[in-house]
């Protein structure tokens, strides 16, 4: 028959034991609630904070990643829009032309709209920047523009509009007279600008696939973060009345 013990209460001891780790529990579950994350410290789940954290780190890079989706469109609407402009103008140089075949026409007034539109077009090429960057000349129009465009180093796009272009050659129509204004040719320079245009149009088709792919798991890594770190919090009120209780019983 097993006897009463004064001086060791076991029970008691139980009861405290008990009561500690009631209280360790309560404790977690209105952190929890206060911070409404399930991980507030490695040691609340090792495995899901280092696989939370990696994801964070993914998402930031897709995140920058995007950005620079978004500066390669606007830097490609920028020469797009002057493209169009040069391409607008060499039209109209070659309704001059057409009409300094005419005899009736004088050829000094024709020479000098040609010359006029091409020293416009020359400006246009020198002038358009992105950003203080030229576009369409210079030194970073030569080495080519890449942008990191996904979460690894090696997802890239280099601008294909670029080589397209190269150098244009403008100078029968920045030196039209009267005597040569009937016989320029403009037809290298348009294709040069019009398969840029081209290759501008692919480019922006591409990087929008890139964007909506991004935008994607982007959503998916920052709902898989979410169910990682996020508290329960209908389940963490449930534990911190619970255990409120239990306290509150094993106390007495």
């Amino acid at each position: 028959m097993s006897m009463f013990k004064i001086n060791t209460n076991i029970g008691a001891l139980n009861a405290y034991n008990a009561l500690a780790k009631i209280n360790k529990e309560t404790s977690a579950a209105q952190l929890r609630l206060a911070t409404q994350k399930r991980i507030n410290t490695v040691a609340d789940d090792t495995s899901g904070y280092n696989v939370g954290k990696s994801l964070e780190g993914r998402v930031a890079v897709m995140q920058a990643a995007q950005n620079n989706i978004s500066a390669a469109k606007d830097l490609l609407s920028t020469a797009e829009t002057s493209l169009q402009s040069i391409n607008d103008l060499l039209n109209q140089i070659k309704a001059k032309i057409a009409d300094a075949n005419d005899p009736s026409k004088n050829k000094d007034s024709l020479a000098n709209d040609v010359k006029a539109m091409g020293q416009e077009i020359s400006t246009m090429l020198n002038k358009t920047d992105f950003n203080g960057t030229g576009l369409l000349s210079g030194t970073a129009f030569s080495g080519g523009f890449t942008f990191r465009t996904g979460h690894d180093s090696d997802d890239t796009l280099t601008l294909g509009f670029t080589g397209q272009l190269g150098t244009v050659d403008l100078s029968a129509i920045t030196g039209a007279t009267s005597a040569t204004v009937a016989s320029i040719d403009v037809a290298a320079a348009a294709t040069k600008v019009l398969n840029a245009l081209g290759s501008i149009g692919n480019d922006l088709q591409r990087l929008d696939v890139k964007d909506e792919y991004l935008t994607s798991a982007i959503t998916n890594a920052t709902s898989s973060i979410n169910r990682l770190f996020d508290a329960d919090m209908a389940l963490e009120q449930l534990n911190a009345t619970k255990g409120s209780i239990a306290g509150q019983a094993a106390t007495s």
